[in-house]
């Protein structure tokens, strides 16, 4: 349910926008609309994700990948079909986008598991990121499941739904998935934990 309806697009402070847009005109978006609901908040937030999402020192895959988990734990369809569609444009695969929702023990899943339960890595999966990553962009790991779990809480908190036509790519509220995928020990943030899962039935691998 919308409780904060989108700014109309007609009514639209592009000047707040400006960080993002450029100044360039951008398609109506009804998390744009939420924001320019108070255009000074908009103005400051927008220039700090439009540093996660366009600059950030992340390889584009890991980046999508590392929001589509933070959107698929916080069941927030916005950012989900909205990111799902750069993950696939970005080359990510419907088998890694499976891996997503199940939280299979990828080195992203497992990160971004620990750092939305406890707000921090463990030795050992700091360490594992650590190989893959220099200092820039495991903070910039850590500040993008920050600033998308922020949005997460933000889009579900005031009902912003998806843009028309957005497809959820198998979002579901109670966890499981839609399309025939078996959904025993897969709880509802969607952490798969069976045996050799990464979860409580076994030992990540």
């Amino acid at each position: 349910m919308t409780r904060l309806a989108p700014v109309p697009y007609e009514e639209w402070d592009t000047e707040a926008l400006r960080p993002l847009t450029g100044g360039r005109t951008v398609p109506p978006s009804n998390a744009l609309g939420l924001l320019l609901h108070h255009p000074r908040l908009a103005k400051a937030f927008l220039t700090f994700s439009t540093q996660l999402l366009y600059r950030s020192s992340l390889p584009d895959k890991m980046r999508e990948l590392t929001i589509l988990r933070v959107a698929w734990r916080h069941r927030c369809r916005y950012e989900w079909t909205h990111h799902v569609v750069m993950a696939r444009a970005a080359g990510i695969t419907e088998e890694e986008l499976q891996e997503v929702r199940l939280g299979t023990a990828t080195l992203v899943n497992r990160a971004v598991d620990e750092l939305e339960t406890t707000s921090t890595l463990s030795d050992e999966v700091y360490a594992d990121l650590a190989k893959e990553l220099d200092e820039r962009q495991l903070m910039d790991f850590v500040f993008t499941v920050g600033s998308y779990g922020l949005q997460a809480m933000a889009y579900n908190t005031f009902g912003v739904d998806p843009d028309p036509g957005m497809d959820d790519a198998g979002m579901s509220d109670a966890g499981v998935l839609n399309h025939g995928v078996p959904t025993t020990g897969v709880d509802n943030t969607g952490v798969d934990d069976r045996p050799g899962n990464g979860g409580p039935g076994g030992p990540a691998t």
